[in-house]
This record gives structure tokens, sequence and C-alpha cells, in this order.
């Protein structure tokens, strides 16, 4: 997939440009319908499909103390965007300048004179430009006037609920993270560096540990969790402990990871924890033997979930 930062004065013309715009915060089920949509059409007018997103998120700039604790940072997000099929993904620099744009000129301007577009699709809640004054109506009336068409893509339920980046957040901060996983499609991840900690998982309690360090900053519910590692493209089930280890009195929030029948030295190497099922809160032991007796109540139950012998 091509990644454009420079979201003016595009250093080549597209084909056919079909495109969809958005945040895309989490790559969801109800986002994945649209970029299905988008490919589909790009596929039949022998045209590219493009993904128009932000950076930062726009909250960030015009509301910072709403900003949200995004499901996925850039990174992850353009791997997942990529992993849908899509040809080219534009991330805008989201700059007051940027922000200050009428939603008549952001479409004439960029989509229309400068892209070039011959189709966009959008969600069933869009709304753009300054004020977000923008919407589907003045979007669809741009398009007849300019010669585009528009597609509305409806929503996407599970049980009865709307996909939603909003509610997936909340389901993870709650640590209802099966249910958020099926509204993502897959189950939600953590990724970052493997630090050094205390060493107590190996020493004091013989389950060596990796500490992780997370790029991201939305965290499941603090407690136990039944998870996957991904490690040099390996998969391996294992149990996570998300919180601040009350038995030690520890006074930093930490994420340990303990990988069954892994023995390899990764620290400063990256990682991908991905969150399965929560399993309990923390809890304080009297001493070292006590955790250690339920540690291995907690792999039981772990292998159980994950089906893991």
């Amino acid at each position: 997939m091509e990644i454009i930062r420079e979201e003016k004065n595009f250093q080549r013309e597209f084909k056919n440009p079909v495109l969809t715009i958005g945040n895309f915060d989490g790559v969801h089920l109800g986002h994945q319908r649209i970029f299905q949509r988008v490919k589909e059409k790009a596929s039949e007018i022998g045209g590219e499909s493009i993904v128009y997103t932000f950076e930062p998120h726009p909250v960030e700039l015009l509301a910072p103390e709403r900003k949200p604790l995004l499901i996925t940072p850039l990174r992850e997000k353009l791997r997942l965007i990529e992993e849908e099929g899509i040809d080219v993904a534009i991330c805008a620099n989201f700059s007051p300048r940027f922000a200050s744009q009428t939603p008549e000129d952001f479409v004439k301007d960029i989509l229309y004179d400068q892209i070039k577009i011959r189709q966009l699709f959008v969600g069933h809640d869009y709304t753009f430009g300054k004020d977000r004054r923008g919407n589907i109506a003045m979007l669809i009336n741009l398009g007849k006037k300019l010669g585009f068409n528009v597609e509305v893509v409806e929503a996407v339920r599970v049980a009865g609920a709307v996909v939603s980046s909003t509610r997936i957040r909340e389901l993870v901060q709650k640590g209802e993270v099966p249910e958020a996983a099926k509204m993502l499609g897959r189950n939600y991840p953590l990724s970052g560096k493997v630090i050094r900690g205390h060493g107590r998982g190996s020493k004091q309690l013989g389950f060596p540990t990796a500490n992780l360090k997370p790029e991201g900053d939305l965290f499941p519910k603090p407690g136990i969790y039944a998870t996957w590692t991904y490690d040099e493209g390996r998969k391996y089930a294992g149990v996570a402990n998300l919180g601040w280890n009350p038995t030690f009195h520890d006074q930093k929030f930490s994420i340990e990871v303990h990988i069954l029948n892994f023995d390899r030295d990764i620290y400063g190497q990256p990682l991908r924890v991905e969150f399965v099922e929560r399993l309990r809160d923390e809890i304080t032991f009297r001493g070292p033997e006590e955790l250690i007796a339920q540690i291995k109540k907690d792999i039981s139950q772990a292998k159980s979930i994950l089906k893991v012998s």
C-alpha cells in the first residue's frame, strides 16, 4: 500500500480514484464494510482504492480535553488498512489551517481539483469541515455539481448494537474484551517493546514475564487475562497481568505477560499481545506461595479458554 503523508500537491495523478474519508480508529467491522465497498467499486471501474485519514485525531486539536484514547495508534491503523487490501492511504496533517477549511473548499480544492475523485463512500453519520458543518446531504449535492458519486454505507450491528469506535473503547476499558473483539473482527491488541521489570516473575515465582512498554494508551481494565502473544511471526498462549501487583505493593502500573512454552531473551524486542478474555481482578495475596498457587490456576484456566495444552 502506498502511504502519502502530504494532503496537498500530490506528486502523481490517481487513476479513477474511489475514496473514503474518516478517522477509522480501530479499523472495526463498520470501517471494513466501507473499505470493501471502496475496493469493489475501484475494481469495477479500473480505479484505485483510497483511504483518506488524519493525524492527529481531529478532537486532539479541536477539543483536547475530550481527546479519545486511540484504539489503534497510527502505525497500527495503517497496517490494518493495508491488510484490508486498500491501494493508497492519504494521511493528512490535521493542523489548525486544515481545520479552518470550509466543507465546500475541502471538497472542491482537495477531493475534486487535486485527487479528481470519481466515487466517494462515507459512513452513515459522517460530518466534516469547519464546525462540522459538512454533512452527507451537502456531499451528495456537491458531488452532483462537480461530477462524482456519493454512496452512504449503513452501520454494522453486532447483537443489535451499532459498531462504533466509542463503544469499543468503552468495552476495552471495562475489560469486556470478547465483546470488543466481536466489533473489531479480531482480538484487542497492545504492541510495544519489552522492558526490564523487577525480575520477580522468574526469580521469586518461577513464572518469567515479559514487561511491555506499549505504544498506545487504551488499556483493558486492570486484572488477569488469557492472551495470545506474537513474537517473530509465531503465536504463543499466555497470561497477562495489568495493574499494580498489590501483593508486592508496586506503585507503577505495569503490563506483564507470562508466555507459555517460551524461553527466549526478548528484552528490547517488539512484542504484540492480544487480549482474549479477562480471568479475574488483581488480588492481594498473603505471600508468594499463595500467589504461585493462583498463577497455576490462572494458567490452567487460560489454557482451557485458548484450547491449548
